[in-house]
């Protein structure tokens, strides 16, 4: 799946400036942004339900929402609403019956209730189901037709920590199967527990995109010292800034500093040395998802901001 160059206006105002991205098969790949980035606007897009205004789009090598491709892909919307008077079993066979429209699909609707843990609740109206369930419902409809790519929005924002471990095993074993998924969520602790690339996307462009891992690189070193004076305090934390170019943190024994590099660690533990403090340990620290992504919508941010004065 590739977008290149994608704008996307209404009116006078631009959704997306200019977005380019590539999704490999076979991954979970993370779609990441604050309210109003562009995200549902480029999942439309992807899903054939919005055009854009202009650049190019490819899904599953074919053109987004073209027959060919719409019957290889699964999507779930954060805003989805299913006949109340429906059993979840009767809404699966639906939506079964319209995928199969103009090819054949073997879709066993008890089974998909059952993948999603639903297996007892098949008989019930969807109008008894809770939150949680229906969006569990959803799953299951995104399911149909054995699909090798699914876009799920937002797909655990209703569901207890039980149902998110369900959810996320789910994910697992879809990409197991070779099944590429395309998660959009706010909840960044389970997209760093599942997928394997993400992109960051904000006022409509592409901050950042690749491998979680890589995104989620050595983002600090921390020194644990012996007493030190306020005085080399103060001038230990002036030469580590002068290597890494960031201010250091200092906090019952703990220098804590951010690096741009892990390379950096050796020259600040010497650095630390020659002043005449104590050390006792020092290692990197691995910043987590929810701290590269603040950072990283923090500067972006801030640069274009700059940029359009």
């Amino acid at each position: 799946m590739s977008c290149e160059g994608v704008v996307k206006s209404f009116g006078t105002a631009q959704a997306l400036r200019g977005v380019t991205l590539r999704v490999p098969r076979g991954i979970i790949f993370g779609f990441l942004g604050p309210n109003g980035a562009g995200k549902s606007t480029l999942l439309k897009i992807l899903v054939g339900l919005v055009r854009p205004t202009a650049g190019s789009v490819l899904v599953l090598g074919g053109r987004p929402g073209s027959r060919p491709v719409q019957a290889r892909v699964g999507y779930l919307s954060e805003q989805f609403r299913y006949p109340s008077w429906m059993t979840g079993r009767e809404l699966v066979h639906f939506h079964s019956a319209l995928t199969s429209a103009g090819r054949p699909v073997h879709t066993n609707p008890t089974d998909l209730l059952r993948v999603v843990g639903l297996a007892e609740a098949g008989d019930r109206r969807v109008g008894e189901y809770s939150k949680g369930m229906q969006q569990r419902l959803g799953l299951a409809q995104a399911l149909v037709g054995d699909p090798s790519l699914i876009f799920l929005d937002e797909p655990t924002s209703a569901l207890d920590p039980i149902g998110r471990l369900e959810v996320r095993d789910l994910l697992l074993g879809l990409r197991g199967r070779g099944v590429t998924v395309f998660l959009n969520s706010h909840l960044l602790t389970e997209v760093e527990r599942v997928c394997d690339h993400v992109a960051v996307v904000d006022r409509g462009t592409v901050v950042t995109h690749g491998p979680l891992e890589r995104l989620l690189r050595t983002s600090a070193a921390r020194i644990r010292v012996g007493h030190i004076s306020t005085e080399l305090r103060i001038a230990l934390a002036a030469r580590l800034e002068e290597i890494t170019g960031f201010p250091a943190a200092y906090e019952r024994g703990v220098l804590t500093v951010p690096t741009s590099a892990p390379g950096q660690l050796p020259a600040l533990v010497k650095a630390a040395v020659e002043a005449g403090a104590q050390v006792y340990e020092a290692g990197p620290v691995r910043g987590s998802l929810e701290e590269t992504f603040v950072a990283l919508i923090r500067e972006h941010e801030a640069n274009d901001g700059a940029g359009r004065e």
